[in-house]
């Protein structure tokens, strides 16, 4: 199998954003160490858009993404950050190396 790339936008709510990133952080860091299949998690922010964060996130497959969807850590993330954005959108790529 290849790996999976996943590129996603998120749009904050205002006022939202430090609190948001700060939780977004705590969880990226919780992946990367305790999900075997999470490969890489990167958070970046568009220089031109200051209420939008980016991810890119690589995963050893499909399986190991939706292991990351339906884990513990989404489940914290989601709770804690309910009401804090107000647009997710991703794509799924495959990963040529």
């Amino acid at each position: 199998m290849s790996k999976l790339a996943v590129v996603a936008t998120i749009e904050i709510a205002p006022g939202r954003f430090d609190e948001y990133l700060s939780l977004l952080l705590a969880h990226k860091a919780r992946c990367v160490k305790d999900e075997p299949g999470t490969l890489q998690f990167d958070v970046l922010q568009p220089r031109d858009d200051k209420t939008k964060l980016m991810l890119y996130e690589v995963y050893r497959d499909d399986a190991a993404f939706e292991a990351h969807l339906k884990g513990a850590s989404m489940a914290r993330h989601r709770e804690a950050t309910a009401g804090m954005t107000t647009k997710v959108s991703g794509t799924r790529c495959s990963l040529f190396e």
